[in-house]
């Protein structure tokens, strides 16, 4: 029996959102719609700058996690804050959303990680990211129980900046697999894709990652190719199963021998794209655990998405299992 459905790993962050015009972003070169990994001088200086915001927890695997619990599911989350009152706020959100996050902070500096996220306009979201004690992660955090535990062991690629946390990945993932579990990850953003292209490959061609998680830029990216068409053939080769998200355009899913298309779902008004991806591999994960069909998966995923866009923040203001439960997705 498994104790839990999902569990995820990544950066424990806190999120400080606030609104901004494009001229804003040029003034301060920050590169339009990706996440940019700042130093803690730099995101002194972005606070400063910064409108009115508004502080949530946030980060991509835990965003994930807390997608899963809101429709019902069992999520557990490894992630490292510091001993300090962000980290303390980050901890408290997790729980209270009903995710076992038991990984032990840290003492003293680093501080906990933040990220000073800039929404324009039209919704997108550029992101400036201070790792602080996110890069702490590390095999002593691994508990191998929980790995063992979980149907399926999900984590952002994010993560795979911090060496010490790469080691802590593979060490869960031998553990799942130890299990009979399967991995999953996400590309996590363009930039990232291009700073790991060759190890990401390995990690799907070797089978240690057995589901993918991407966007279209990041797809694109990853197989240095314009043509989506090819990029979508190259990963059906690559891994056991991928869900390719198309913003407006829904998302593919495709194993070695079949294609899924989901539509987007319609929302009154774009508020803010944060958590996006996230939200779609939690509703993904949640169905995929709860043995539902590849369909069942992606719109599932898609409605999550849809709901977390049309909020301030990454994660669900709204009960998911409640809203899915409306439209019959539950």
């Amino acid at each position: 029996m498994s104790e839990y459905d999902v569990l995820c790993i990544g950066n424990a962050i806190v999120d400080i959102i606030a609104r901004c015009d494009e001229a804003f972003l040029e003034e301060n070169k920050i590169i339009r719609g990706a996440m940019n990994l700042i130093d803690v001088d730099r995101a002194t200086l972005l606070y400063e700058r910064m409108g009115q915001a508004i502080e949530a927890s946030g980060g991509s695997a835990g965003n994930t996690a807390a997608g899963i619990a809101s429709l019902g599911g069992k999520a557990v989350f490894f992630g490292k804050v510091s001993n300090d009152t962000l980290g303390e706020i980050y901890a408290h959100d997790i729980r209270a959303q009903g995710v076992a996050f038991d990984t032990r902070p840290l003492e003293g500096h680093p501080p906990t990680a933040r990220s000073m996220i800039f929404v324009t306009p039209d919704g997108e979201r550029s992101m400036n990211t201070y790792l602080g004690a996110c890069v702490k992660l590390g095999p002593e955090d691994v508990e191998e129980d929980k790995a063992k535990g979980s149907k399926v062991t999900y984590f952002e690629g994010y993560l795979w900046d911090p060496p010490r946390a790469k080691e802590a990945i593979r060490m869960t993932a031998d553990a799942a697999h130890a299990g009979g579990r399967e991995v999953a990850m996400s590309l996590s953003d363009p930039f990232c894709v291009d700073r790991y292209r060759d190890e990401f490959l390995e990690l799907m061609r070797s089978g240690r990652v057995n589901i993918v998680f991407a966007n279209e830029q990041e797809l694109l990216s990853l197989y240095q190719t314009s043509s989506f068409e090819s990029a979508l053939e190259e990963i059906r080769k690559d891994t056991r199963l991928a869900a390719v998200t198309r913003s407006e355009k829904g998302s593919i899913i495709v194993t070695k021998d079949e294609t899924v298309a989901v539509d987007a779902i319609e929302i009154n008004e774009l508020v803010d794209t944060t958590g996006a991806g996230d939200l779609y591999a939690a509703g993904f994960l949640y169905a995929y655990t709860n043995g539902r069909s590849l369909i069942d998966c992606g719109r599932l995923g898609s409605f999550a998405a849809g709901l977390v866009i049309q909020q301030i923040g990454p994660r669900p203001h709204k009960d998911l299992r409640y809203e899915a439960q409306q439209v019959g997705l539950l």
